[in-house]
């Protein structure tokens, strides 16, 4: 056998047992400047209405001006992370149990326009979201 060949078999064989750890996705957000965001740096928030764990109350024009965080239809629940059932039937993603929002006014990444609206609009910092 050649040298490129066992290159090429120890590459595959590499691969191959990195598979199971990437089948995980990560965590669908990160914390920026303190606060939860997506991926893209968008602010997230919750909304004190949201009383029932695991149901969204933020329908309509809510949903207008405070867009889901949604999940894909392959999203699974971890940890902290749960899934919506919206009743629109759309999936949205939820931490500790509150759903997950955007605010429509925030126009780029870092914006926190939304934060403490009508005093029921919160954003999630290092300490979690507001309960």
């Amino acid at each position: 056998m050649t040298q490129y060949t066992q290159s090429l078999k120890a590459l595959m064989l590499a691969a191959a047992l990195s598979l199971p750890a990437m089948a995980f996705a990560a965590e669908p957000v990160m914390m920026k400047d303190g606060v939860m965001a997506d991926h893209k740096g968008m602010t997230l928030y919750t909304f004190d209405k949201d009383t029932t764990a695991g149901k969204s109350v933020c329908t309509g024009e809510c949903a207008e001006y405070w867009p889901a965080f949604k999940a894909p239809a392959d999203a699974k629940a971890e940890g902290d992370w749960t899934i919506v059932k919206r009743d629109d039937g759309t999936m949205q993603w939820a931490y500790k149990g509150k759903p997950l929002y955007y605010f429509k006014k925030d126009a780029k990444p870092g914006d926190k326009a939304g934060d403490k609206m009508k005093d029921v609009w919160h954003v999630i910092t290092n300490s979690g979201p507001k309960m």
